[in-house]
């Protein structure tokens, strides 16, 4: 694999956690990414279970992530007077390990950045495969040939879009929108304090490491600028109107939010991770459907397809294969069901349903059993 030539789209979890590998393995690395800097702060993310544990370890950032922990945080369920209804366990919503998404982007960066080349504020603009390479052209730098393109640039990847045809074509709208909003608390409301509050077929938490603010709501589908903030403000005040709780408060206070993030609840589905020399890694393959499992899968998914690549020689036909059958099992669970539902119910009754699951022990165990299985459902092999 030495001086392969690999371009990777997209540097948040999955982009920098292949760089890792394959710089490791003596890759020659380029990542580009379309924001101009490492995007801060966003919803915390979390690793589950001994597989999760294993490649951190494996990359030597185990301690690391350990050390920069947020802790996993009790949530109270609350009714719209503010009484307890029922309280989410830390170790359901954290897992075993939980940091802030600007904070595992940073250190994976941090790791790759002296044998990488990063380019931000810069994007793919077309992807040409030729015999022996990708000739690929860009939005601001003078084009290249690569000898694989990897697309880890989300859900709405532009690199699926370029090598695997139109979004719509691998991407299913689940019914539900969700928005980050950093900077963004209630009167009276404490950063150390972690709520969640429902009314048929939307949500809203407050506090809490996971964000200073997340909502979760049923819709149609929308069109709008996805990196238009003031567009987001305006969809989550339509959505939210008329809400009771700390819902005025928190729409009264989007003007002066320092971030604002919607986005669609949707799943992604291809019927093969690559297309000649073009895979897909994360999100831009196995979307997650807010469940919870989106960084562990894009993390152990990188360390497979940079172990199978080195074991497969290079050899780019037998390594997509071998990824594809090691990991399209293990990836399942961005397939099963949406996390929309759970979170929003669409009733009272519904609601209600949802909040027993956490007054019920068992029923408890039983869905961090499930959770436990699902993150440890693939065999690590030693590259």
């Amino acid at each position: 694999m030495k001086h392969t030539t690999v371009l990777i789209s997209g540097a948040g979890i999955a982009g920098p956690a292949l760089a890792f590998w394959l710089a490791r393995y003596g890759c020659d690395v380029t990542v580009v990414e379309r924001a101009p800097q490492l995007r801060p702060g966003g919803q915390a993310v979390d690793f589950k279970g001994a597989t999760h544990r294993t490649v951190l370890e494996r990359m030597g950032l185990l301690d690391a992530v350990r050390a920069r922990q947020t802790g996993g945080r009790d949530q109270t369920i609350v009714d719209e007077h503010g009484r307890p209804l029922a309280v989410i366990p830390g170790e359901f919503t954290g897992g075993d390990i939980e940091i802030g998404r600007g904070e595992l982007a940073a250190l994976l960066h941090a790791r790759t950045a002296g044998a990488c080349e990063y380019r931000f504020g810069d994007s793919v603009t077309s992807l040409t495969e030729t015999a022996g390479r990708v000739h690929v052209t860009f939005a601001g730098s003078a084009p290249a040939g690569f000898d694989l393109v990897v697309g880890a640039d989300g859900i709405h990847s532009n690199i699926r879009r370029l090598a695997f045809g139109p979004e719509p074509d691998y991407v299913t709208f689940l019914g539900h929108y969700y928005a980050l909003v950093d900077g963004l608390t209630a009167d009276g409301g404490r950063e150390d304090e972690a709520f969640m509050y429902n009314e048929p077929g939307r949500m809203v938490a407050t506090g809490g490491p996971k964000a200073p603010a997340f909502f979760v709501f049923r819709s149609p589908q929308l069109q709008y600028d996805r990196y238009d903030p003031q567009a987001a403000k305006r969809i989550l005040r339509g959505a939210y109107s008329g809400g009771r709780w700390r819902i005025p408060e928190l729409l009264d206070r989007l003007d002066a939010a320092d971030d604002v993030y919607l986005d669609s609840i949707s799943r992604v589905q291809v019927p093969a991770y690559s297309k000649g020399r073009v895979v897909l890694l994360g999100d831009a393959g196995y979307g997650n459907t807010l469940g919870g499992f989106g960084t562990g899968l894009a993390v152990v998914g990188a360390y497979v397809l940079a172990g199978e690549l080195r074991a497969a020689g290079g050899d780019f036909r037998t390594a997509f294969a071998a990824y594809e059958a090691a990991f399209r099992g293990y990836a399942k669970v961005s397939r099963q069901g949406s996390a929309g539902p759970f979170l929003a119910p669409p009733s009272a009754l519904r609601i209600a349903m949802r909040n027993w699951t956490f007054q019920s022990r068992w029923l408890l165990r039983m869905m961090l059993k499930l959770t436990d299985r699902y993150a440890t459902g693939i065999e690590l092999k030693q590259y």
